[in-house]
């Protein structure tokens, strides 16, 4: 089970969040996001638990809990929204009409 854990203080390391959660049950990931341009972490990270089970165990025991000074927000991860394909909407094309005005003309 793959659990969603938010509101994480900005000095946790996957280590320590690792420790926490191993307290519930046997751990086979323990991932903090970080920017992708700053590589600072984002407040949040995703715990994968070895059995549904366990992971609502753990989910129970967590959620709410104050950690490292910040209260989690700990629940079942989401999947993942798909992306569109493409270049993210807009008009698209060269389309569009009207005067061109560095042509000066229609």
């Amino acid at each position: 089970m793959k659990i969603y854990v938010g509101n994480l203080n900005f000095t946790t390391t996957e280590s320590t969040l690792n420790e926490l959660f191993s307290q519930h049950g046997e751990i086979e990931e323990a991932v903090i996001i970080t920017d992708r341009d700053t590589g600072r972490p984002r407040g949040f990270g995703f715990v994968t638990m070895a059995s549904d089970e366990q992971g609502r165990a753990a989910i129970e025991a967590i959620n709410g809990m104050e950690f490292e000074g910040r209260t989690l927000n700990v629940n079942e991860a989401k999947p993942k929204a798909p992306r569109s394909g493409g270049f993210g909407g807009g008009r698209g094309g060269g389309g569009g009409g009207g005067r061109d005005s560095r042509r000066g003309g229609w």
